[in-house]
């Protein structure tokens, strides 16, 4: 998002006191000039041609003629053949006649003289030594030169504070270190490396220099390291260095740290601060920069400074480019931490305020909206100030005020348009509202602000023919945002729920999504997945809103959705979800999560469990004859069936009648059919079932009349089961599944393994813990509503493994009080 927006335009300046963003001039020129085609290519086939012997086009070996020596035509006829003396070529001697040749220079007798004695006439010597050398290196500095050069700079900068005549110098130098470096041989790189990376991060001490050319020269020497140019003169015998060379030895170097670190230094001009900004966006590319940033503080000390005044623009863009950048390439909480103070956040509020009420250009809305995801990641931590700066009562202000009218002249006059960056805005309001309202003091604020009233403003069927300010896919997707969003606020403000009359708009927006008016659903948002050209999105974050509400176990709100007929409804929908709709993975998503809303409202309430009635057990039926097969596809049948089984526990088991009806559909076959499948997931739910069903006198027939594969019989199910999961949990059997150890019939390999743990007297022990998460305690209790007696289809091994059920009681009490 930041990456794709252009600076504000800045005016010229001099050269003196160039603005940051004049160097784009600089750089396309440069790009311009990069783009002529080297004349390398034409050396390196002459010095081919050379050395095969070979002479090219241009007259690289040339034939003397007599003309050419100046001597008189010879007479001598056809046959005479002259002798032609032919000179050998050298590289030099190509690199002068194409390039530049390189002279050295004795840069130790330079360092030597700015190290002597003050005296007389010294310091012009040392000027005109440095002078000369400047003259020399005018078309780079050779790798193998660069730590004698940075060290004779390290001493110019000395000498600033007492001979300001050596300012000059040092400035001359900088900018010959923007040019590119040289290297003779490609191994130079590797050898001058960490000596070059030491002088490199003596580059960081010049910032230090309370001058302000002379920060703004070092500015631009860095932010050129970023912009490889070719050279304009060839250099006989070395080749340039690239750009990525050159920022290796700065990440080497520290260099990004030892500017963050400087930062105060800078506060006062304004003009610096910028070319510093520059500097920082260009480093914070890196990621080994970031961190070096980071741990200078970055995060903390630029935020902070957003808000300080700046005419072009500058500061604020190029500041929260470089946020963005540490962002994406270092630790965030560490970020979110330097940011999570109340001096950041009050940058951040002044900033987006501004921006918010009075930005009107295309670049000021997307600034704006970057801030907001900057404030929304700082919104996460809960420790961070958001409401004592004030800052989350003015962004829930701005989420609300074009949906519920507000007197508070901060938004007065305001209105979003339908522009691209608008909408995006309205997207990240809504956000943010979910952030924040994790944090349960900013529910007070939720409440003044009326933000349940201004969401529930989208619950409702889109309106033909009506203005409204945004687009028809806009408008579906803001609506889908905010039903979300509504499902994370309204929990916590139940009153404002209820006074909003929110379980009746909730089910009429329903009965909405479930007729047959036509209706072209865009499904072009993350909200909106697979519900192109219906209304399922809208269904399925509906029924996730009325799923969130009757979690809570509010009675209050549980009795207003019944008194509304929600049961009835539910069940209508269910049934043309079940009827008329493919399986899709967004249909199943919703059955199942009305089976669990339907679950939430009738447990332990015998008269909605009637007004569940036979048209729900039909339902549950229906589902519970799913196709095993079906379990693998990852469309979500696997939640599917969890959910109906829970709905049968809930909504049938208590109702007298109802379980009546389900066992005379064969529902307690279907149960059976279910756990013969042996998915682990869902025995202990099925048999918790069978236990509670078997209360019901009716039950046992049922239970014994049941035949399954290979004319299995129930018992012998039941006891197949209690095997394969005692040898699942390492309990000991010999070979024809009696018991080895007569002191632990029971004990498993993990209690045998475990060590002895001290526990408060009131944490149950492991012993009555594993009750409820194996299966064992639940077979025992079928079959002992079975009377373990007259069971069909027993083998010899089922007697014996029927007996140690039959004493799993006794074991167990023997277990836990020995």
């Amino acid at each position: 998002m930041a990456a794709a927006r252009s600076p504000p335009p800045g005016g010229p300046v001099s050269s003196a006191t160039m603005h940051p963003n004049a160097f784009t001039f600089g750089a396309a020129q440069r790009r311009r000039e990069s783009k002529t085609p080297s004349s390398s290519g034409s050396h390196s086939r002459a010095r081919l041609r050379s050395s095969l012997g070979m002479s090219s086009s241009e007259g690289t070996l040339p034939v003397l003629s007599p003309e050419a020596s100046g001597r008189p035509k010879s007479d001598a006829g056809p046959s005479h053949i002259p002798v032609v003396r032919l000179k050998v070529v050298t590289d030099t001697d190509l690199g002068l006649a194409q390039g530049v040749q390189f002279k050295t220079m004795d840069l130790n007798s330079i360092i030597q003289l700015l190290q002597d004695q003050p005296e007389d006439g010294l310091e012009e010597k040392q000027l005109q030594s440095i002078q000369r050398m400047v003259q020399c290196y005018q078309n780079g500095f050779p790798l193998r030169d660069l730590v004698q050069i940075f060290k004779i700079m390290s001493l110019c900068t000395e000498k600033i504070e007492e001979q300001p005549s050596f300012l000059d110098t040092v400035c001359e130098i900088l900018k010959l270190c923007r040019l590119p470096f040289l290297k003779k041989k490609t191994s130079d790189e590797n050898i001058y490396a960490k000596e070059i990376s030491e002088a490199v991060a003596l580059l960081g001490d010049l910032i230090k220099v309370p001058n302000s050319e002379l920060r703004i020269q070092l500015c631009k020497c860095i932010v050129d390291f970023y912009h490889a140019e070719p050279l304009k003169k060839q250099i006989a015998g070395y080749q340039q260095v690239t750009s990525a060379y050159k920022i290796q030895m700065i990440e080497s170097g520290a260099l990004a740290e030892t500017l963050v670190l400087s930062w105060d230094l800078l506060q006062a001009e304004l003009l610096e601060k910028l070319w510093l900004l520059k500097t920082l966006q260009h480093l914070s590319t890196s990621e080994v920069n970031c961190n070096l940033m980071i741990k200078a503080q970055a995060a903390n000390k630029i935020c902070s400074c957003l808000n300080n005044p700046d005419p072009s623009g500058q500061l604020l863009f190029r500041s929260s480019e470089i946020l963005w950048n540490l962002l994406e390439k270092s630790s965030k909480e560490e970020i979110i931490k330097q940011l999570s103070n109340l001096e950041c956040l009050l940058a951040l509020k002044e900033v987006f305020k501004n921006l918010f009420t009075k930005g009107y250009r295309h670049y000021d809305r997307q600034l704006r909206n970057d801030i907001l995801v900057i404030t929304t990641i700082i919104a996460q931590n809960p420790g961070a100030p958001m409401i004592e700066s004030g800052f989350t009562r003015d962004l829930i202000l701005f989420a609300t005020f074009n949906e519920v009218k507000s007197q508070d002249p901060l938004v007065k006059g305001l209105k979003l348009s339908n522009s691209y960056e608008d909408f995006e805005l309205k997207k990240l309001l809504f956000n943010i509202i979910v952030v924040l309202c994790r944090d349960l003091p900013t529910v007070q604020i939720l409440i003044e602000g009326k933000t349940v009233e201004a969401l529930f403003t989208y619950v409702k069927k889109t309106e033909r023919h009506k203005v409204i300010e945004w687009s028809a896919a806009q408008h579906e997707e803001l609506q889908l945002h905010a039903i979300a969003t509504l499902a994370s606020v309204a929990p916590l403000l139940i009153d404002d729920y209820l006074a909003c009359n929110g379980n009746a708009r909730i089910l009429m927006f329903l009965e909405w999504c479930v007729n047959e008016e036509t209706f072209f659903s865009q499904g072009n948002s993350f909200h909106g997945t697979g519900g192109r050209g219906n209304k399922f999105a809208q269904m399925r974050y509906t029924v996730r809103l009325l799923r969130a509400m009757v979690s809570l176990g509010n009675d209050t709100v549980n009795q207003d959705l019944c008194s509304h007929g929600a049961i009835k409804q539910l069940i209508g929908i269910l049934k043309i979800t079940v009827s008329k709709l493919k399986e899709e993975a967004i249909v199943l998503e919703i059955k199942s999560d009305i089976l669990l809303i339907l679950s939430c409202i009738c447990e332990n309430h015998n008269q909605r469990k009637e007004m569940f009635g036979t048209e729900g057990v039909d339902i549950i039926l229906h589902l519970m004859r799913v196709d095993p097969k079906k379990f693998q596809s990852g469309l979500g049948h696997n939640r599917l069936l969890f959910s109906t089984l829970d709905c049968l526990w809930c909504c049938i088991l208590g109702c007298y009648s109802l379980e009546d009806y389900f066992l005379e559909k064969e529902g307690v076959f279907l149960l059976l059919d279910l756990l013969a499948l042996n998915q682990k997931n869902f025995c202990n739910l099925i048999l918790g079932i069978m236990v509670e069903f078997c209360d019901n006198p009716k039950t046992s027939v049922h239970v014994n009349t049941w035949r399954g594969k290979k004319d299995q019989t129930a018992a012998n199910l039941l006891i197949k089961l209690w095997r394969e999961e005692e040898k699942d949990l390492g309990v000991k059997r010999d070979t024809d599944g009696k018991i080895i150890d007569a002191k632990k019939p029971l004990i498993t390999k993990f209690q045998e393994d475990q060590k002895v743990i001290p526990m408060p007297a009131s944490c149950p022990t492991t012993s009555i813990m594993e009750v409820s998460e194996n299966i064992r305690a639940k077979i025992y209790a079928v079959l002992g509503k079975l009377d373990f007696e007259n069971l069909p289809g027993l083998s010899a091994e089922d007697f014996v493994t029927l007996c140690i059920i039959h004493r799993y009681l006794d074991f167990k009490h023997k277990h836990i009080s020995p």
